[in-house]
């Protein structure tokens, strides 16, 4: 009868322990479980809600059902024709198998760099599969839109420049500019979207075995090296100066054009004017040598006096010194007759 109370007592403190233990456990919306019994997996529960487990035995490890975000670091890599440029890349991926995942990885913790190792490499692969134009352009839109400059200035209908025209020109040439070097205006087949599909679809195939989906892989920056910065600028530079030329190339001949049409114009102006001239001129020496004709029928002496008062006026101011004793010429200066 004395063992009896000892026995409730043991059996009271077991079952306050196992309650203490915890025989329940509660799965949230956006997780996910693995129970794992003595180091070995038996159960993998996904439903939201209350759930019995074996206290001390079974051990509950938890994963996120959401999507999460693996961030790479900038990597130096090579692309086909030997061109270095660092590549920043992101990702996003869930945990769709429990079962696997534990096996395979057993933490989240231990997931990223797992996922770096793998999308690294597969970047770094495409990437050396590829030319530096597949990573940086997306399409050939700026070939397409690429003008000769010796099209750049159009004219309307009255000779003149269309200036809406030329500044779309000028748009589309500093837009042509931004090019990777060494591409040599060749079309890209492929593009920067389809290579991230690429390095997607290579990466998933890997991740699939560790019960990871991979969601997307996406190429956040692409940066050229030191030197190919220095040779992207050097080029950018020579390139502007070529459309400068151009611009100042198409502005001289404009020039010499506007002159040589400005010259046509003053000559064809001067020509009329000049023929007015002497239209007026012409018909202003017959009217004075009609009034001079009639001055003349009408008082002869008169005509003679004007005629000389005329000449003394023009030619005497050149003359320094005048000696002479008689003269017919300045009969007028020794008599108000001319006597």
């Amino acid at each position: 009868m004395k063992k009896l109370p000892v026995v409730l007592v043991v059996i009271a403190a077991v079952l306050i322990s196992v309650f203490l233990a915890g025989p329940f456990y509660v799965i949230d919306e956006g997780e996910q479980a693995v129970i794992v019994e003595m180091g070995r997996l038996v159960d993998v529960v996904t439903d939201a809600g209350l759930h019995i487990k074996i206290p001390f035995i079974d051990n509950v490890v938890r994963y996120p059902k959401r999507i999460m975000a693996w961030e790479g670091e900038q990597k130096s890599m090579p692309t086909r024709e030997k061109q270095y440029i660092w590549v920043d890349v992101i990702a996003r991926w869930r945990i769709t198998d429990p079962r696997k995942f534990y096996e395979s990885i057993s933490t989240v913790s231990s997931a990223y760099p797992k996922l770096g190792d793998i999308i690294d490499s597969e970047v770094r692969t495409v990437v050396a599969e590829n030319y530096l134009r597949e990573t940086v352009r997306n399409s050939n839109l700026i070939l397409d839109e690429k003008t000769p400059a010796s099209g750049l200035a159009q004219s309307t209908e009255d000779g003149q420049p269309a200036a809406d025209s030329l500044f779309e020109e000028i748009e589309k040439q500093i837009t042509s500019m931004i090019q990777e070097p060494g591409a040599n205006n060749e079309p890209i087949q492929k593009g920067r979207r389809k290579l991230a599909e690429e390095i997607l679809n290579r990466s998933r195939v890997i991740v699939d075995g560790y019960g990871i989906e991979l969601i997307d892989v996406v190429t956040r920056q692409i940066r050229y090296s030191d030197e190919l910065t220095q040779s992207v600028y050097a080029r950018m530079i020579k390139e502007r100066n070529q459309i400068a030329q151009a611009f100042r190339s198409e502005g001289e001949g404009k020039k010499a054009e506007w002159l040589g049409r400005t010259e046509n114009e003053q000559r064809s102006i001067l020509s009329a004017a000049f023929e007015q001239a002497e239209k007026i001129r012409g018909s202003a020496d017959a009217e004075a040598t009609s009034i001079y004709a009639a001055a003349h029928g009408r008082d002869r002496e008169f005509f003679d006096f004007w005629r000389a008062i005329e000449s003394y006026r023009v030619t005497m101011p050149k003359f320094d010194k005048t000696l002479t004793t008689n003269m017919d010429y300045f009969r007028y200066l020794y008599s108000p007759q001319g006597r």
